[in-house]
């Protein structure tokens, strides 16, 4: 089976955010499985000269953009065994940083469309194309418009995965035929709720439409998740499945982490990872005490659930417990923390800041991880913990739900709560407490927790199934 995997970003090569991390992982599992997985992405200016060195040039061609015809270079790059190509325009992509760009749905037009014009110049005949988020999601929507009637697209089927539902690529009418081509007999494809939406025109042409966890399959058929699509998802649910995302295990491992004081596995982890929680102490200026740490690595935005946070944290530190906090974002969030470690200098440490090593740090080093996310279609960080032999406290929602399960019952591996409330959450902190009293209980549940697999072999399995599954319709 060959499946191209289309994809705004790609990690190592450039990311923001998971879209990216999932790019980077989920097709060499594909590859271990025997899929011939190709990947493809803008090649933005701000690439790693290192892997920019590395790139073949194969050809160039024009792709339509609207009445224009737009110059895009094709070169290649095979990277831990798997091949990419990288489509460029200067004009589009030699920009800093990937999104929020006035001309973002034209440029991601122009990519999506150039995604299958590219294919004519390529020894690779796809079976499925696989898009991602709203940045691709006129792949489909292209190929069936104006591709299907050419023998090498006739039997190709496509995939669209919603990684965030949230982000929909919505622009005004205007753009429909000017800017990405798509004439006004055919404008009920794009057309909702009065915007051209690029996510909508993927559920309607796509032939399967994936979310990155089951929970946030069903979920997204809610208004108060769905962001608008509910309706039409509810109408397209047949097409509709949920797998979960899986993580980088190599890249997450506490045996191998450079930044870690002490590395550990399930072996020794009940000695070195206290040197961890050590190291993380000193380096925030916290008090050594034998108390919990509650460590939080997190985009500082609303959904993710920081005002519960902000109206117990608090209480948090009067009940005993050491808070540890390391992102960015909103500014009400990032100062309403960094007062809180004011008041609180030996007791809540924070860093507002993007540091990856750090991030290792509290991973290891702390002994809860929260995420009381308001919405969360699948997350990684409570993987990443887990891992680290961190346990999670979650809120059911999304992947959050499928992957941590409340270990009341003596089986679980964290610890939950259902209701968006900041008192439900200080409850399950209060649980996980008194759960961390009990030393050998807690070990425990820290070796439950890192046996856990969440590799990308297991999601990848899934994925083959659902691909044999497309590939048998029609």
């Amino acid at each position: 089976m060959n499946v191209l995997f289309c994809s705004s970003e790609v990690k190592p090569f450039a990311t923001s955010g998971g879209l990216g991390d999932v790019a980077g992982s989920l097709p060499r599992a594909l590859r271990n499985r025997r899929v011939a997985c190709r990947v493809v992405m803008p090649l933005y200016g701000d690439m790693k000269q290192e892997y920019r060195e590395k790139l073949t040039y194969l050809t160039n061609f024009n792709v339509p953009v609207g009445w224009r015809n737009q110059y895009c270079g094709l070169f290649e790059l095979t990277h831990d065994g798997v091949k990419y190509y990288f489509l460029d325009n200067e004009y589009y992509f030699k920009r800093s940083g990937l999104y929020g760009y006035y001309d973002d749905g034209e440029r991601f037009a122009f990519f999506s469309r150039a995604i299958l014009e590219m294919l004519f110049y390529l020894d690779f005949a796809p079976d499925i194309i696989h898009a991602n988020d709203w940045q691709t999601a006129l792949v489909p929507v292209y190929l069936n418009l104006y591709y299907r009637h050419i023998e090498k697209f006739r039997n190709i089927k496509t995939v669209f995965t919603i990684h965030n539902i949230q982000y929909q690529g919505k622009y005004g009418m205007e753009i429909l035929e000017d800017t990405i081509a798509i004439g006004r007999e055919n404008a009920h494809i794009l057309e909702y709720d009065k915007c051209v939406n690029f996510m909508k025109g993927a559920i309607e042409c796509a032939d399967k439409v994936t979310t990155v966890s089951p929970s946030y399959a069903n979920e997204i058929l809610d208004p108060w998740y769905s962001h608008g699509l509910d309706d039409l998802l509810r109408q397209k649910q047949y097409k509709l499945c949920g797998i979960l995302n899986g993580i980088d295990t190599k890249g997450y491992d506490p045996a191998t982490d450079p930044a870690l004081a002490a590395n550990y596995d399930t072996k020794t982890f009940a000695e070195n990872k206290p040197l961890c929680k050590k190291e993380l102490q000193a380096e925030l200026g916290l008090h050594d005490w034998p108390v919990p740490v509650v460590g939080m690595v997190t985009r500082l935005t609303g959904h993710k659930g920081l005002d519960l946070v902000r109206h117990v944290a608090q209480e948090i530190v009067n009940n005993g417990l050491q808070l540890v906090v390391l992102g960015s974002g909103d500014a009400e969030y990032e100062s309403f923390f960094s007062e809180l470690a004011a008041r609180n200098p030996r007791s809540v440490g924070v860093r507002i800041q993007f540091n990856p090593a750090l991030a290792s740090k509290i991973y290891a080093g702390a002994d809860l991880f929260l995420m009381p996310s308001k919405s969360e279609p699948c997350g990684l960080s409570q993987m990443v913990a887990l891992r680290y032999g961190t346990i999670p406290i979650v809120r059911e929602t999304g992947g959050l739900r499928d992957s941590i399960h409340d270990s009341g019952d003596g089986e679980g591996n964290g610890f939950t709560f259902s209701s968006y409330n900041a008192h439900d959450m200080l409850n399950a902190i209060l649980r996980a407490k008194a759960g961390y009293e009990n030393p050998e209980g807690w070990q425990m549940l820290m070796k439950r927790a890192m046996e856990c697999d969440f590799s990308w072999s297991a999601s990848a399995k899934r994925y083959v199934e659902m691909y044999d599954q497309v590939c048998r319709l029609w």
